[in-house]
């Protein structure tokens, strides 16, 4: 049966009483006797009244202004993908009156993402998607904008002991140690793998610390015959250079190298050098459909992505502060999208720019 929508106007008949009064009653505003506003009450449960906040947030014409707060494109392209979900969800929720103000920074200057902060500060917006890459950084403004009541959500970067409306992003301790478990089924004899953190400050990137704590807890606890020496290395350059140098010196200590496990975007980099050097025994792993680690994928060089879903986590970001402002639903703390790993083979299925 067609579940029958409840109007206002069915409360205040039922109720004997105006639509005017109800109102008051609904958004606890104005005077109502006691009795009234009981009996009002009751009959809103009886009914099971649930407010349309759509067709409200369509009449108020009232407009919701979101800040972004995210790294620049131009310098990684990973983040190419969040921008264009946040713009999908920007274009969808317009006719709610929803309005998005992007502040970019760069991701490789700390001061950058200290002065956007500050300009997000004093725009005091409605709400506030972030990227906190700068953990260190980014831990005072959490506590201003909590004390200037804005709301934000986290994405990409999961950070403890803070208190976002929500995160959205993969668990980043089990998609390290899904990471493991897809390198172990093809490790054919012991030996070492390299953890690479490519062109990251380890010490400030706490989601890529979780990432190789999951890994390395699965190697851990696995009981087999084979040994790993699981190695950690961050892997600096300049833009325009290469890790050659760096990763000539982790083969010359570590001959037995078996697999390594790029802990970001960055594979293609470590791709290029197996490929270069003619390297077809040493297996690996990375993250994110970037058009160079897809050319790796393809040649085999790179076994397997595994996808962070970044459009997604822009797109749903964006939902997330306008389900909370606009239609004020219940907002869950966490939303973890799914860990999906891409080989060559399932590939196609992922590049769909509809998805």
């Amino acid at each position: 049966m067609k579940k029958k929508i409840v109007r206002i106007k069915d409360i205040a008949e039922k109720a004997q009483t105006s639509k005017g009064t109800v109102d008051r009653v609904l958004h606890n505003r104005g005077r109502v006797a006691d009795d009234v506003r009981e009996r009002i009450l009751a009959i809103v449960k009886e009914l099971n009244y649930e407010p349309n906040f759509i067709a409200q947030s369509l009449k108020s014409q009232r407009t919701y202004n979101l800040a972004v707060l995210v790294p620049d494109s131009r310098l990684d392209p990973y983040w190419e993908a969040p921008k264009t979900g946040f713009e999908k969800a920007e274009k969808e929720l317009r006719q709610y009156g929803v309005y998005i103000t992007q502040f970019i920074f760069n991701s490789h200057d700390e001061h950058s993402f200290i002065e956007k902060a500050h300009e997000v500060t004093h725009e005091h917006p409605d709400g506030l998607l972030i990227a906190p890459v700068f953990y260190k950084e980014a831990l005072p403004f959490f506590k201003e904008w909590a004390d200037l009541q804005i709301p934000y959500v986290l994405f990409n970067t999961q950070i403890e002991h803070v208190d976002p409306l929500c995160y959205i992003g993969q668990d980043s301790y089990r998609s390290g140690s899904l990471a493991a478990k897809i390198l172990s089924f093809g490790l054919q004899s012991s030996g070492s793998i390299l953890v690479a953190h490519v062109n990251e400050d380890i010490s400030n990137s706490a989601h890529l610390i979780t990432k190789e704590d999951g890994f390395r807890d699965y190697f851990h606890t696995k009981s087999s015959e084979q040994h790993f020496d699981i190695i950690s290395r961050e892997i600096n350059f300049p833009d325009g250079q290469t890790p050659d140098a760096q990763l000539d010196e982790i083969l010359k200590e570590k001959p037995d190298l078996r697999a390594v496990y790029v802990t970001n975007s960055k594979a293609f980099e470590v791709a290029a050098y197996l490929e270069k050097n003619n390297i077809q025994d040493i297996k690996l792993v990375g993250y994110d459909l970037l058009e160079p680690n897809l050319n790796y994928l393809n040649k085999e060089i790179i076994n397997f992505l595994i996808n962070q879903n970044p459009l997604g986590q822009g797109y749903w970001g964006i939902h997330q502060l306008a389900n909370y402002l606009v239609f004020k639903k219940e907002i869950q703390p966490i939303k973890f999208l799914p860990l999906d790993i891409i080989t060559r083979e399932n590939l196609d299925y992922y590049l769909d720019p509809e998805a």
